[in-house]
C-alpha cells in the first residue's frame, strides 16, 4: 500500500497551483500574436467557461514526478486542454449530442450559433498542433515524438475513433466489448495521453520500459474508472451540481454502464477500475517514483461530485 499519500489540505493546494499555472498561460497561447475575431472569442469562451483541467494536471503532475522541466511539459499540457476542448464543443453539437449546457453554461453553438461552434473547434484544434510544432523547435526531438502521440491518441483511431462508435451504437443496446472500447478511445485516450507524454519526454531507454507499461495500466483504468463515473453522475447528480443535461444518454437511448448493467452493478465495476489504478500506482511506488500527489487524485476522480 501507497504510504506517502498527500495531506488533503496539501494535495488541494498543489491541485489548485497546477491549475492556475494552466488557466494563466491558455489564453495567450491559444491567440498569440493574432487578432480577436468572433472564432476566436467563441474558443476563449469555451476554455474559459469551467472545466476541471484534469488532463494538463495529470501531465504537469507527471512531469514533475520525472524531474522534467516545466516548460518542456507545459505547451503539451496547454496543447491538449485546446484538444479536450475542441473535442467538448464538436460534442455539443445539434449533429452530435445536441447539448444546450456544458459546465453550466450555454454552450458553444447555443450562444454563438453552430457555424462558429464548428470553427472555434477546428480553430482549438489547428491552434493545438501548430503550438506544439513551433516549441518542439527549441524542446528537442523527444517532444517530435511525444506530439506525434498525442495527434494519434486524438486522431481517428483514438479519441475520434471513439466518438464515431458512439454515434453509430445511439439507439440500440450494444455489447459489454464495444462500450468498453468506445469509451477506452473516446474517453481513455486523451487520458492515456495525459499521462504516457512526459515520460515519452524523458528519453526512455530500453531498461525503462517496464515503468511506461505500469503508466499505461495506469492510464487505462482511470480511462474506464472516469467514465463509469459519468456514467453514474448522470443518473443521481443534479443539473445544478453537474452543470449539464441530467439523464440525456437515456432519453438518446445510448448505451452506457448504468443502462447496460444497472447502478450498482456500475458503482462495483467503477470500484474495480479504481482498485486496478491503485495497484499501478502501487507498482510505480515500488521504482521509487514519488506517486502521492496520484494517488491523492486518483482518489479525487472516484469521489468527484461533477
Amino acid at each position: 500500500m501507497i504510504q506517502n499519500k498527500l495531506e488533503l489540505p496539501l494535495f488541494e493546494k498543489k491541485m489548485i497551483a497546477y491549475r492556475d499555472s494552466v488557466n494563466a498561460e491558455l489564453i495567450p497561447a491559444f491567440l498569440g500574436d493574432n487578432e480577436l475575431d468572433v472564432t476566436k472569442e467563441a474558443a476563449i469562451y469555451s476554455l474559459t467557461v469551467g472545466g476541471k483541467r484534469l488532463r494538463p494536471i495529470l501531465m504537469l503532475s507527471i512531469g514533475e514526478m520525472f524531474a522534467l522541466k516545466r516548460e518542456s511539459v507545459l505547451p503539451f499540457a496547454l496543447a491538449i486542454e485546446m484538444i479536450h476542448t475542441y473535442s467538448l464543443i464538436h460534442d455539443d453539437l445539434p449533429c452530435m449530442d445536441n447539448d444546450d449546457l456544458r459546465r453550466g453554461n450555454p454552450t458553444c453553438h447555443v450562444k454563438f450559433g453552430e457555424a462558429i461552434a464548428l470553427l472555434a473547434g477546428d480553430a482549438l484544434l489547428n491552434r493545438a498542433y501548430e503550438y506544439l510544432l513551433y516549441s518542439s523547435l527549441t524542446l528537442g526531438h523527444e517532444s517530435i515524438r511525444a506530439a506525434s502521440f498525442l495527434a494519434e491518441m486524438a486522431g481517428s483511431n483514438g479519441m475520434i475513433a471513439g466518438q464515431t462508435l458512439d454515434m453509430e451504437s445511439e439507439g440500440h443496446e450494444i455489447t459489454p466489448e464495444t462500450l468498453e472500447l468506445l469509451h477506452r478511445k473516446k474517453t481513455g485516450c486523451l487520458l492515456e495521453a495525459a499521462v504516457r507524454i512526459p515520460y515519452l519526454l524523458t528519453e526512455p531507454q530500453d531498461s525503462q520500459n517496464e515503468i511506461d507499461r505500469i503508466l499505461t495500466k495506469y492510464a487505462r483504468h482511470i480511462g474506464l474508472a472516469f467514465q463509469m463515473k459519468d456514467d453514474i453522475l448522470d443518473v443521481t447528480s443534479s443539473l445544478s451540481v453537474l452543470g449539464k443535461s441530467i439523464g440525456k444518454d437515456k432519453k438518446a437511448m445510448k448505451s452506457t454502464y448504468v443502462t447496460l448493467y444497472g447502478l450498482d452493478r456500475a458503482k462495483i465495476l467503477l470500484e474495480n477500475e479504481m482498485q486496478g489504478a491503485f495497484s499501478a500506482l502501487e507498482e510505480m511506488d515500488q521504482t521509487g517514483l514519488d506517486t502521492s500527489f496520484l494517488y491523492n487524485l486518483t482518489q479525487y476522480l472516484l469521489q468527484r461530485s461533477n
